[in-house]
């Protein structure tokens, strides 16, 4: 009885191929000459431009999303985004790890796997929105270039209005391929819509699908 079942376990549990061909070994041969597991794990890093309320609440979210390993936060006002820096830096103790840094200088992004782009000039009350393009233009072409100097493998997220516009702008300025120079869209409106239909409902804005 044991030598039987000895047999039995040591048999394919496909059976035999032609000519008595034990068919385990034909298809499931071991693979050699393998290159050893990479043992190094991927840092995460994300940068955002421009600390307003839009780019401050992006960086709360990435931090509190546990987005990122690293969060660089660069602003033309030094005293705002020192600021806005230690705020987050001070919220470190009930926040998931991550390296916090800012600067005015562009460099602070150098290695981003994702820039987002919230910076840009507000519209003027009367202010058509042609001369608000002519004036975020002007700032894109000192924000871009830089950007893709240093993070030359990352991808742009354009939030800077008007946002179709812009992000024709920064694939230009950029010199990237188009799949990785995304604009923010119509997401706030969608979810905008997707809240009031949730209200009007009495439902949560979550099972609103667009």
């Amino acid at each position: 009885m044991v030598e039987a079942m000895h047999k039995s376990s040591s048999s394919s549990i496909l059976g035999p191929g032609p000519g008595g061909l034990d068919l385990t070994e034909a298809f499931f041969k071991p693979i050699l000459h393998t290159s050893p597991t990479s043992t190094t794990n991927r840092q995460t890093k994300i940068s955002v431009i421009g600390v307003g309320n839009v780019g401050m609440a992006i960086a709360q979210t990435i931090l509190t999303q546990d987005l990122a390993d690293e969060l660089s936060l660069v602003d033309a006002i030094p005293e705002k985004l020192r600021g806005e820096m230690l705020d987050l830096q001070h919220a470190a103790a009930f926040l998931p790890r991550t390296k916090i840094t800012a600067d005015v200088d562009y460099s602070v992004t150098a290695g981003s796997d994702l820039c987002i782009v919230t910076a840009g000039a507000r519209q003027i009350q009367g202010e058509s929105r042609l001369n608000l393009i002519q004036r975020n233009l002007a700032l894109f072409k000192k924000i871009i270039p830089p950007l893709a100097k240093f993070s030359p493998e990352g991808i742009l997220l354009i939030v800077s209005n008007p946002v179709d516009v812009l992000t024709y702008v920064a694939w230009k300025l950029s010199g990237f391929p188009p799949n990785r120079v995304i604009g923010s869209g119509t997401n706030l409106d969608s979810s905008r819509f997707r809240f009031l239909l949730a209200d009007h409902l009495d439902v949560n804005a979550q099972d609103v699908q667009d």
